[in-house]
């Protein structure tokens, strides 16, 4: 079986061919609010790079010689001839769109879950590539691998640097792109706890959700008396504060505002670091 888009780097990220480097900017260029987004952009990219290949070796099915004895238990009816019609269809759909080639009987199907992540993010890389190229004003990129594209989408972030519209449409795609791939690869999503008591249950049971940017209460009989929320019907809600309610979130629940708001940043390095 071969796959595509499987050769990689791990982080950090070396230098192109054209020489220019491709860690974050020189802190002493441009403004703080660009040198940060561009690190956090290179961070999500580095996640990426270390993640997309193993979401290939998910999506390859599992095979087994055609030569291969295979047990049958006594008393059991003979064993499937073959693949099903549907599994050779999804078997031909993922060689076609991945370049997945199977090398022997299939015996798993393929997971279409895997599968739509792979490609998404592959279709959002390209659309990245050539986004950033087409914003500096330079040639339409060659074609590539996914690991190539990241890589020389890193390695334009100096470029990129006095564009802070390029360069968080850079590290937006980038982290959604990442996450994508976290969920498909069953990673959870990452949870921090905050000081101070829920405002409706006096309980310690904030938490913030960085990839929300909200806070919720995790008490599972918490009860608030908005009646917009759902949290008073449906036992499986959260009553939940968005980033505009954060300010007032602290103040009735005794914690402190630039706390909550640092736990509820969602940076690549807590992700990265999980």
């Amino acid at each position: 079986m071969t796959t595509s888009n499987t050769s990689t780097s791990t982080t950090p990220i070396t230098p192109q061919p054209s020489g220019r480097r491709t860690t974050a900017p020189d802190p002493g260029r441009g403004n703080g609010r660009s040198d940060s987004t561009a690190a956090d952009a290179l961070l999500w990219i580095e996640l990426l790079l270390r993640q997309f290949p193993e979401l290939l070796v998910e999506l390859a099915p599992s095979y087994r010689s055609p030569s291969a004895l295979r047990a049958t238990p006594a008393g059991s009816g003979p064993a499937p001839a073959g693949p099903t019609r549907a599994e050779r269809e999804e078997a031909l759909r993922a060689e076609q769109a991945h370049g997945l080639t199977p090398s022997g009987s299939r015996t798993s199907p393929v997971r279409l879950h895997i599968s739509d992540a792979v490609r998404d993010i592959t279709d959002g890389v390209i659309e990245l590539d050539e986004a950033v190229h087409d914003r500096l004003r330079m040639p339409r990129p060659r074609r590539e691998q996914v690991s190539g594209r990241l890589l020389r989408v890193a390695g334009l972030l100096d470029r990129a640097a006095d564009d802070d519209v390029l360069l968080e449409h850079i590290r937006d795609e980038a982290r959604r792109m990442a996450r994508r791939c976290t969920r498909a690869l069953g990673g959870a999503e990452p949870v921090v706890r905050v000081g101070g008591r829920c405002p409706w249950c006096d309980s310690v049971s904030l938490r913030a959700f960085p990839a929300r940017r909200a806070v919720l209460c995790v008490n599972p009989a918490c009860r608030c008396t908005d009646p917009a929320c759902d949290c008073r019907t449906d036992p499986a809600h959260r009553h939940a504060w968005s980033e505009g309610a954060w300010a007032r979130l602290a103040a009735e629940s005794g914690g402190d505002l630039a706390e909550l708001t640092g736990a509820t940043a969602d940076t690549a390095r807590r992700e990265g670091g999980r």
